[in-house]
C-alpha cells in the first residue's frame, strides 16, 4: 500500500489561499452572475477537492496515477455547469501544486502540460458557444469580425497569463522543494558527522586509555616488580646480614617512589587540560625542567611562536612533546636532546631530536606510544615523521597547519 504524507506547510497554505478564493467567488458571483446550478454545489466540490490535499501519496506510481487522474477530472470534468470554468485556474494551481510534491521534474511538467493544454481546450469552446450565441443571423460583418477578434484577443490572454502562472508555480515550487531537500540532507550530514565524531571520541578515549595502560605496565609494572624482588631479597637476608637487607630496603623504598612518580604522571595524562591555562611555551619549560631533573640532561630548546594557537593545537603540541621526551628519559640513553618549535607560513613546525641508541620502527614496541603521536597530529590535518636506526638517535618532526586563534576570536 502507498503511504501518504501531509504536504509541506507552506504549499498547503497556498492551497488553502486558493481554495478560499474560489469558494468565496462561488457565493459571491451568483447575484451579479447567476448560475445554472446552485454555489452550494460548487462549494461542495472545492470542499472535496481541498480535502484530497491532506494526504498525498508518495511511493507507489500506480496510486499517484490514480489520484492525479481523479484530481484532474475534478477540475475539468464539471466544466459544463455553467461558469464553474472560473475557478479551473485556481483549481488547476493546485494541482499543479501536488504534482509538484508527489511526482519527480518529468511528472512535474506532464502535470502541468495537460492542465494548461485542457485549459485553453476548455476555454476555446466555451469562446465559440459565446460567438454562436452573442452573434445573431445577419448581424452586419464589422460587428461580427469585432466579437470574434475581441474573443480571439481574450483568448491568447487568458492563455499567456495562465502559462506565465503555471511556469511561476512550478519554478516556485520547485525552489521550495530544493530548499527542503537541502535542509533534511543537512541534517542527515550532520547527524552522520555527529555520529562519527562520538564514534572518533570514543576511539580516541579507547587509545588514551590503552597508551596509558601500557605506559602503566612498562614504567609503573616493572618497578613495582623490582621492588617485590628487593623486599624479597631483604627478608632472606634480614636474620643474617643486616647491612645487606638495610640496603635492599633502601632500594626498594626508592622503586616505590619510582612508583609513585610513575603514578602521579599517568594520572596527569588524563586531566582534561594539560596545560591548566599556562601558555604552551611556560608549559614546554615545565616540561623541560622536569626532564632535567628525572635525568640530569639539559635540552638544547628553542620556542619561536609567531602567532596566537587555539586550545586544542596546544594540547596536542603539549602532548607530542611530553611523549617524546617520555620515550628518551625511558629508553635512549642520550646525551644531547634539541627541542625546536616555531610557527611560519601558518605551519607549526615541532622538533625533537636526540643522539641515543635509537630503533629500528619496524620493530618498535608498544611502549614508544609512536602511533599516540601520529594519531594526535593527524587528528589536526598535520603529519608526524619519526625517523630512527639503531645507533643513530631519534628524530621527531611534526608539521600542523595553523590559524591565528586571535583571528577567530577577533575577527
Amino acid at each position: 500500500m502507498s503511504r501518504s504524507l501531509p504536504p509541506l506547510r507552506l504549499m498547503l497554505y497556498l492551497e488553502w489561499l486558493l481554495l478560499g478564493m474560489s469558494a468565496l467567488t462561488a457565493l459571491l458571483l451568483p447575484p451579479i452572475y447567476p448560475l445554472q446550478t446552485s454555489p452550494w454545489l460548487t462549494v461542495l466540490i472545492i470542499v472535496v477537492f481541498g480535502a484530497m490535499g491532506l494526504r498525498l501519496p508518495t511511493n507507489n506510481f500506480s496510486h499517484k496515477a490514480i489520484y492525479t487522474a481523479v484530481m484532474l477530472g475534478i477540475v475539468f470534468l464539471p466544466a459544463v455547469m455553467s461558469n464553474y470554468i472560473r475557478f479551473i485556474p485556481m483549481l488547476g494551481l493546485i494541482a499543479v501544486i501536488r504534482s509538484c510534491q508527489m511526482f519527480k521534474l518529468w511528472g512535474r511538467l506532464i502535470v502541468a502540460g495537460l492542465v494548461y493544454i485542457s485549459y485553453l481546450y476548455i476555454i476555446i469552446i466555451r469562446s465559440k458557444s459565446i460567438i454562436f450565441v452573442r452573434i445573431p443571423v445577419g448581424q452586419p460583418k464589422p460587428i461580427a469580425e469585432q466579437i470574434a477578434t475581441n474573443t480571439v484577443n481574450l483568448i491568447l490572454n487568458n492563455a499567456i497569463s495562465f502559462a506565465l502562472t503555471l511556469a511561476f508555480v512550478v519554478l516556485l515550487v520547485n525552489a521550495v522543494l530544493s530548499e527542503r531537500r537541502s535542509r533534511q540532507e543537512l541534517a542527515i550530514a550532520h547527524e552522520q558527522l555527529r555520529q562519527y565524531a562520538l564514534r572518533i571520541e570514543n576511539q580516541a578515549t579507547l587509545q588514551e586509555r590503552n597508551r596509558i595502560a601500557r605506559e602503566i605496565h612498562d614504567s609503573l609494572g616493572h618497578a613495582l616488580t623490582a621492588q617485590t624482588i628487593q623486599l624479597e631479597n631483604a627478608l632472606l637476608l634480614l636474620p643474617s646480614n643486616t647491612d645487606r637487607a638495610t640496603e635492599f630496603l633502601r632500594e626498594a623504598k626508592q622503586l616505590a617512589y619510582q612508583a609513585l612518580q610513575e603514578v602521579s604522571r599517568s594520572v596527569a595524562t588524563l586531566r582534561a587540560d594539560p596545560l591548566r591555562g599556562k601558555s604552551l611555551e611556560s608549559a614546554i619549560s615545565n616540561l623541560i625542567q622536569d626532564f632535567r631533573n628525572r635525568i640530569n640532561l639539559i635540552p638544547n630548546s628553542k620556542v619561536n611562536l609567531t602567532s596566537s594557537l587555539t586550545p586544542e593545537v596546544s594540547v596536542t603540541i603539549y602532548r607530542i612533546l611530553q611523549e617524546a621526551l617520555t620515550n628518551i628519559s625511558k629508553h635512549s640513553a642520550a646525551t644531547q636532546v634539541t627541542i625546536q618549535l616555531q610557527s611560519q607560513a601558518g605551519q607549526l613546525n615541532l622538533l625533537v631530536e636526540d643522539n641515543g641508541r635509537g630503533f629500528h620502527l619496524e620493530q618498535n614496541t608498544t611502549g614508544f606510544g609512536l602511533q599516540g603521536m601520529r594519531e594526535r597530529a593527524t587528528a589536526l590535518g598535520g603529519t608526524c615523521y619519526i625517523f630512527s636506526e639503531p645507533g643513530k638517535g631519534c628524530r621527531i618532526q611534526v608539521v600542523i597547519p595553523v590559524i591565528d586563534s586571535s583571528l577567530i576570536l577577533n575577527p
